[in-house]
Order: C-alpha cells, then structure tokens, then sequence
C-alpha cells in the first residue's frame, strides 16, 4: 500500500529526547528564578549595600540561562540523535531481514546477539517464524514433486498398455482392460486423498458431534473381511469418545488407522486393537497392531506424505500412495487434537489420537 513520506522514527525519538532536555532545563530554571532570585533584594544597593541587586542579578542569570539552554538544545539534539540510532539499530536489522525474506530468501535468520529485551525478544520471533516457514514451503515442495511424481506413474504406465494394445491389435484386450482400470482405480484414490488432505489442511468444515467409538465400529465393519482373509484378529473395545467435527474426516480417519493396522501386521496371526474412551476433557482413540519391530528413528516420518515406511510389512496388493498417516495427521490437527505415534513393545506399533470432548445429549449430539 502506498504512504505519503513522512518523518522517520528517528528522527521523532531525536526531537522527543531533545524536547524533554529542553523542557527539564526551562523547569531547572523557573525553579531557580522562583525560589532564589526572589528573594534578592530590588534597591539600587542590594543587600546591605555590597551585593548585587536582583535587576544586575536578572541580566547575569538570563544570559547565562540563554546560553545553558542552547548547549541543552544541541546537546538533546545530537545526543538524541546518536541514543535514537542505537536504539532502532536492531530495528533495522529486522527490516533487513523482512525485506529479504520478501524476496523469496528465507534461509536469512536475524540471530540478534545481546541480552533479551522487546527487540530481541521480537527477533527472536521473527527467526523462529522465518524456520517454520521454510520448513513448511519446503514440505509443500517435497508434497508437490512427490504428488506430481505419484500421479504421473499411472498415466504413463496407462500410456505404454495402451501402446502395447495397439501394437498387437490381436491381444488378449480384456487383460489390457482390466489393468487399465486398475490403474485407472488407483489414479483416482490418489486423487481423492490429496482432495481429502486439502480440505483437511484448510480446516473449512461444519462441525456436529461425533462419538469416535461409533465411528470406530464402523469402520471395523468395513475392514473385518480384509483382516480374516490375512488372519488378523480385530477387537474394538472402549467407551464413547464425544468430539466436535467432520463426520466424514473422521470416519476416515479413524479408517485409515485400522487399515494401516491391518496392512503393517505379521503375515498371519497377527491383532489389531482399537481402543476408545475419554480421560478429563479429552477423548481418546489408541490403535494398537502386532508386527515387526518399528525402529524408533522411522516413527517421525511416518506422517509425512508418500512416506511409506519401507522398513513395515505390507504387501503389494495394498500398497498406497504413502498418505494414509498424512491424512490422519490433518484431520487430527485440524479439529485442535494431538497424534502420537510410538513404538509398541514386542513389535507393532501403537497410535494414540486425543481431541477435545464435548458433552453429549440423548441424540448423540452436541449440547
């Protein structure tokens, strides 16, 4: 937006600094007239005849008085000057740095040195704000080369089939038809996913209330065939868990839970547990699978996105784009909860998601 130029800040705190001076010494002054020179006497003699009378002691003082206030002047003027310098040099480091993480620079970090005080302590700020930043463009860049990359895997394995096809137009179509919509199948949940992430990150959602056990039960419904066919025992236990939020976002987040559960197990044998309750004015879903040992340095990076942990058992009929714990962490942080993640003793893993409670009438709703 454009400003009219107008006095610097500098220059406001050198005319303040120089005006206080000034107004301090006329004060000094006025005190000195007031209750010295008072009480001198007037007369053409003074007092007892030997010391000067208050009209030779006026002109004296008044001089004097004159000159006192023209030093002051220059020197509030140009000590002012200096103080208000050195006072906003941190000031216009932070500028410096604004400008240049303007530009599109934003590994320049301010690092002011010196005890703490407001300026420092809005450096201080500012740096952290600027390593949030960057961390966050580039996550958004890793996300958009590896979207790009993901997205791009089915088309061109869809462009050589179709090559294929055409090329021997006496092949077997209907093999070539069924692995196009395959592809074309996968194609579309990754599309769906990075739709669904979005509008979680966005966090632009109607809020009703939800009891995470219900939606807890259902998506064991959904998911009980997939874990008898691989041997896994599922067991949803608990009590209700009211929260406030998308419906939608957290049937599929809760989903997406269990069936990573169900994919990250031991070949055959293996359990998942999901557990549902309330502690205080929290509401609390833990998912809990048997598997292999998951190393403590890979848990970090299990939320990001297209992470697909390769250290993880999985089997290649269900192996996803990676964004299955991406969603879950957007969702869970865009409803104001929290997302742990630890390793589980004996093998596994063990995922806790804890969001604010709400209390809940009859219908299951909100109050």
């Amino acid at each position: 937006m454009a400003r009219r130029p107008g006095p610097s800040v500098r220059l406001k705190l050198t005319l303040s600094y120089a005006g206080v001076v000034l107004v301090t010494g006329a004060v000094l002054l006025a005190v000195v007239w007031l209750f010295l020179l008072r009480y001198v006497p007037d007369n053409s003699q003074g007092l007892l005849g030997i010391s000067p009378n208050r009209y030779l002691l006026s002109r004296v003082f008044g001089r004097a008085a004159a000159v006192t206030m023209g030093v002051l002047l220059m020197l509030g003027l140009g000590g002012g000057w200096i103080l208000a310098g050195r006072m906003l040099a941190p000031l216009t480091r932070i500028t410096a740095a604004a400008r240049t993480a303007g530009s599109g620079s934003l590994s320049h970090r301010i690092r002011l040195e010196g005890r703490q005080d407001e300026f420092r302590e809005l450096a201080d700020a500012f740096d952290g704000m600027l390593e949030r930043l960057e961390s966050h463009v580039a996550e958004q860049q890793r996300f958009a080369a590896n979207a790009s990359h993901e997205l791009r895997t089915p088309l061109a394995i869809s462009r050589a089939m179709l090559d294929v096809a055409r090329r021997d137009p006496d092949g077997d179509h209907d093999e070539v038809f069924a692995r196009l919509q395959a592809v074309n199948t996968r194609a579309i949940d990754l599309t769906e996913a990075l739709l669904l992430l979005g509008r979680s990150d966005r966090g632009n959602f109607a809020r009703q209330g939800v009891d995470l056990s219900l939606l807890a039960e259902e998506a064991a419904e959904v998911l009980l065939p997939r874990a008898e066919e691989r041997g896994i025992t599922l067991d949803v236990t608990g009590g209700a868990a009211p929260v406030a939020g998308s419906a939608e976002l957290l049937l599929r987040m809760v989903t997406n839970l269990v069936q990573n559960a169900v994919v990250h197990n031991l070949p055959e044998g293996g359990a998942v547990t999901v557990r549902t309750g309330t502690l205080g004015d929290v509401s609390e879903l833990r998912v809990e699978n048997t598997g292999p040992p998951v190393p403590p340095d890979l848990v970090p990076t299990l939320t990001e996105p297209f992470r697909r942990g390769s250290e993880r058992v999985r089997t290649d009929e269900h192996a996803g784009a990676g964004l299955g714990l991406a969603i879950v962490q957007s969702v869970v942080r865009a409803h104001g909860g929290s997302l742990d993640l630890a390793p589980r003793d004996g093998g596994g893993l063990t995922v806790t998601v804890r969001l604010p409670r709400t209390e809940r009438t009859s219908a299951g709703q909100t109050a």
